[in-house]
């Protein structure tokens, strides 16, 4: 056989799929997984399975499962906190700002199941990972500064508290608070 029958006889190497995003969407998938299934659901495996990408893409981008999930839960504060010190830099006034944050609130994160869902899945996995406790500090310290922007500092400390405190009572009650009770609730405490 000659030598260039057998190259021609070789198996063509399939090519590679150029796809610079990919990154990107496996973090954009992994939250939909978590959304879907919980952390507890989210592994490298059915990250991929829904990404429809090779499964070592993920251990290529992501050294292990938690460095995903921090990236996707990273992705997920980045994008509640940023509309939030939208709101708060758009209130004129304390009176304004409390407003905001009654529709941040009502609208950014109890307005979205999905959200809702991603927010405590974060929490509850933050209690046990360390990697992850990294992003909710993160958050919460964004959205202390976007409070300050209206408030003492001590006052946008207990705020944000308050705020969480709301989030884990509206996903776990079966009779969550209205927006009305809630803007009352934020009215006596920033009196």
């Amino acid at each position: 056989m000659s030598a260039t029958r057998a190259r021609t006889a070789a198996p063509a190497r399939r090519a590679r799929r150029h796809d610079p995003g990919r990154r990107d969407r496996l973090v954009a998938t992994a939250l939909d997984v978590i959304a879907e299934q919980g952390v507890a659901g989210a592994s490298h495996r059915s990250i991929a399975r829904a990404a429809d990408v090779p499964l070592g893409s993920t251990t290529y981008h992501f050294a292990s499962i938690d460095e995903l999930l921090a990236a996707a839960f990273t992705r997920h504060a980045e994008t509640v906190a940023s509309c939030f010190e939208e709101r708060m830099r758009a209130a004129c006034d304390r009176a304004a700002a409390v407003e905001r944050l009654v529709e941040h609130l009502t609208a950014d994160l109890l307005g979205s199941p999905r959200d809702l869902v991603l927010s405590v899945e974060l929490y509850v996995a933050a209690a046990r990972r360390p990697a992850l406790r990294a992003v909710t500090q993160a958050w919460m310290l964004r959205s202390r500064r976007a409070l300050e922007l209206h408030f003492d500092p001590v006052t946008a400390r207990a705020l944000d508290a308050l705020i969480e405190g709301l989030v884990l009572h509206s996903a776990l009650s079966t009779d969550p608070m209205t927006a009305g009770q809630i803007r009352h609730a934020i009215h006596r405490f920033t009196r």
